[in-house]
């Protein structure tokens, strides 16, 4: 389905509480990337505020590919091939500007494109999280008959594998329903996801979400659901793995932003993109307000800043021609050189005690 002007998202607030939401559970979640939840209390402490740099927070990828999905839909104006394009065109040039921590799959994906392959064909034979990591923006903007074929031409970029796509599908449709529901029942976010995706081969997913709802309504924590699926070191970057634990922890805290952002953290693992993936589904229902305001503000990272996504998502309500926001290549490669000594600096602090 194509159209002459952008998608007509519910409100403001829903947009930047997305956004919003995204990145500030990206940014308390990056410490425990890779810490199983065992050692992660002894080694962190608990997840209620920013840890990484002397209490201050940055954002991963989980953030940028987010912002960068919700530019190339403005550009697009309801053009789903221009969108495909559009994203291509920014996911090569955020290649070059050195990220760290990019998923395999997407930097091989990534570097096909570089190489000449078109869209549709540059992605790689992957479950992994990364296409449900930035697909809750596009349940937020869209009206539910476009969902589907925009997610899988954000999907079909980076990871061809069905299951990336149907994970992203069900972050789609939890975001999709909380921007436009004060409350949604596991049953009636099962039966739409169910609809959706009826001519796929979903149904491992589908049994998935049904067990996680029935964990919810045995008032079990995200944890023990972690646990009882055998996740006991952490959630993996499996969607399949990741995507049930979010859809969890979002139904179990809809309106109560940081209990779920800490619960999807105890679980430890890819925590940045749990906590990241739950924080827009979340977002989206609460707005920013509904945000931990110490948690907005101790974000200080640069040139993406919580300021420059505020710019962003009043331009998603804007009219057609427009100007969106952008970052800029040499900005953005300073940064990350700037931000590598700090991973590693992460990374050698993993390795020393506590155990």
């Amino acid at each position: 389905m194509e159209s002459n002007s952008r998608p007509t998202p519910p409100n403001l607030d829903a947009i930047a509480g997305c956004l919003t939401g995204t990145a500030v559970g990206d940014a308390i979640g990056l410490p425990y990337e890779g810490v199983s939840p065992r050692r992660a209390p002894r080694l962190l402490g608990p997840p209620d505020r920013h840890r990484l740099l002397f209490g201050r927070g940055l954002f991963s990828d989980d953030t940028e590919h987010t912002c960068m999905v919700l530019q190339s839909l403005l550009a697009a104006n309801g053009d789903v091939t221009n969108f495909q394009r559009d994203l291509a065109r920014r996911l090569r040039w955020w290649l070059i500007t050195l990220p760290a921590g990019t998923g395999r799959a997407t930097a091989q994906a990534i570097l096909k494109l570089w190489l000449g392959f078109p869209p549709p064909r540059s992605g790689v034979f992957s479950a992994g999280n990364g296409p449900a990591m930035r697909s809750a923006i596009l349940g937020v903007m869209l009206p539910l008959e476009q969902i589907s074929q925009f997610v899988k031409v954000s999907s079909e970029l980076t990871h061809s594998d069905p299951k990336a796509f149907h994970g992203a599908m069900a972050i789609a449709l939890a975001a999709h329903l909380a921007a436009r529901q004060q409350w949604v029942t596991g049953d009636e976010y099962l039966a739409l996801l169910s609809d959706q995706l009826h001519d796929t081969s979903a149904e491992e997913l589908l049994t998935l979400i049904t067990q996680a709802i029935a964990a919810i309504n045995n008032y079990d924590s995200t944890q023990a659901y972690c646990d009882s699926l055998g996740m006991t070191r952490g959630v993996s970057g499996y969607v399949y793995q990741t995507v049930p634990i979010s859809i969890h922890a979002w139904l179990r805290h809809q309106s109560d932003y940081r209990s779920a952002i800490q619960d999807v953290i105890r679980c430890g693992g890819d925590a940045d993109t749990t906590a990241a993936i739950v924080g827009g589904i979340i977002g989206s229902s609460v707005g920013p307000h509904g945000i931990p305001e110490g948690w907005k503000t101790g974000i200080v990272d640069w040139p993406l800043s919580t300021s420059w996504i505020d710019r962003l998502a009043e331009a998603a309500t804007m009219e057609s021609g427009s100007s969106i926001p952008t970052l800029s290549v040499p900005s953005r490669l300073i940064r990350n050189l700037l931000f590598l000594p700090l991973v590693l600096a992460h990374g050698f602090r993993r390795l020393a005690p506590p155990y």
